[in-house]
């Protein structure tokens, strides 16, 4: 099946949210292995820093034992059997991008840092909400990728506003829910040479429509499903 409008790249990122979380427990290296064997052409996770400045791969960013804590209030030798490191996580896994969704400055910096250290700051897409926020890690790390996490309905001035703002910051990609896309939204972000990431793919019926629009990038956590519908667009 062919594509019937282009994807700015050669073919679209598989990302596995959280890992194959259909399949393992989300978030850890066994997650993540998996999802590449299953397919997966990216991974997708959320990152937090300890207050010592490692960063941590997990949902909540809470400690999850009484009394619950950030996880930005304890050190890392607290969680470290209970939680990955994204340490661990680049010595497990090469070559493949890595979104990485946070939620502070302190562990935006510490994302840039762990993958500095591994070679891999080219192949780290860092996710956040605010565009404002996004535009000053630009200037930290010329070479990271960024993606603005938003919807449609959180676009007061709408998409095309908001995609020149993106193009004028230097931002990579913007997320939307898989449901906001369409053909004219996709071709609308291409025309301003952001990317398009769906986010929420979980069926097969919505990956064969995101893909056939030729969105970017899917982000879901049935990566067989992913992978399956992929292929018949090769």
């Amino acid at each position: 099946m062919a594509t019937r409008l282009p994807s700015l790249l050669d073919r679209a990122i598989l990302f596995a949210h959280r890992g194959a979380r259909a399949n393992a427990r989300e978030h850890t290296l066994e997650a993540f292995t998996l999802a590449l064997r299953l397919g997966a052409t990216g991974l997708h996770v959320d990152a937090w820093a300890t207050r010592d400045g490692v960063v941590v791969l997990d949902r909540t960013g809470l400690v999850r034992r009484f009394p619950k804590r950030r996880i930005g209030d304890v050190d890392h030798e607290t969680v470290a059997d209970s939680l990955a490191s994204l340490d661990d996580l680049f010595g497990t896994v090469d070559a493949v991008p890595v979104r990485v969704a946070v939620a502070d400055d302190a562990t935006a910096a510490a994302v840039i840092d762990a993958a500095i250290r591994h070679s891999a700051l080219d192949r780290v897409w860092l996710v956040h909400p605010e565009l404002e926020v996004l535009a000053g890690w630009r200037d930290r790390a010329p070479g990271v990728r960024l993606v603005n996490a938003t919807s449609v309905a959180a676009l007061p001035l709408g998409p095309e506003r908001r995609a020149a703002e993106l193009a004028a910051a230097r931002v990579d990609a913007v997320a939307l829910p898989e449901g906001d896309w369409s053909g004219g939204l996709v071709t609308l972000f291409h025309r301003f040479e952001v990317l398009a990431f769906a986010d929420g793919a979980h069926h097969e019926r919505q990956l064969v429509r995101l893909i056939d629009m030729g969105v970017d990038a899917v982000s879901g956590d049935h990566v067989e499903r992913m992978a399956a519908v992929a292929a018949t667009f090769e």
